[in-house]
């Protein structure tokens, strides 16, 4: 007859791990008893140079730490100090473009009035040997119809030069802005075309 082996391999395996079960509880109940008596004897205890190695890797750890912090800082504000110059240029752009827009405006009142002026020119035949007061007030309307024209010469300057201004110190300012004598352009080509007007009808 065979001998079992299988089974009496198994039935061991059992026995054995039966027998680590009962040693692993044991030690789990008195392995407070086992570190306080390794702690006593000086076993558990770290040496002086154990000592000294964990704290040289503390040390470079702390160093690496405040040198990512630093990093980390600097980086930020590398970014903020890009966004602010980004958000510089985008102010100067739209005032340089509102600016160019001014200029626009101010040369087209000076076409205006220019035309203005001419177109008037064609009433001076029916005014040479007219009454005083009719011809006065042609004089008037163009007087203002010029004043006009020079004052949006002055507005477009003023801008020109405070564009320039903004191009050179690289800060925003109030370019779009053509003061009292783009203002007074528009009401001046009004103010001479009415005065015409009413010099013609009279």
């Amino acid at each position: 007859m065979a001998v079992p082996w299988l089974r009496i391999l198994d039935a061991a395996i059992g026995l054995t791990d039966l027998a680590r079960s009962r040693r692993i509880k044991a030690l789990s109940q008195s392995g407070g008893d086992e570190s306080e008596q390794l702690e006593r004897s000086g076993l558990g205890a770290k040496s002086p140079l154990e000592a000294r190695l964990a704290g040289v890797v503390v040390a470079a750890l702390k160093e690496t730490f405040d040198r990512d912090s630093h990093r980390l800082e600097l980086e930020r504000q590398q970014i903020d100090a890009e966004r602010e110059r980004h958000e510089r240029t985008f102010r100067l752009e739209l005032q340089r473009q509102a600016g160019e827009r001014e200029i626009g405006r101010l040369r087209l009142l000076a076409g205006v009035a220019v035309a203005c002026w001419a177109a008037t020119m064609l009433f001076t035949t029916r005014f040479i040997g007219g009454p005083v007061g009719p011809r006065v007030a042609l004089l008037t309307g163009w007087a203002l119809l010029l004043a006009s024209v020079a004052l949006s010469f002055a507005g477009q300057s003023q801008v020109g030069a405070a564009l320039d201004r903004a191009d050179h110190t690289r800060e925003p300012g109030d370019v779009a802005s053509s003061g009292v004598a783009g203002s007074l352009a528009l009401w001046l080509i009004v103010f001479g075309l009415a005065i015409v007007g009413l010099a013609v009808l009279v």
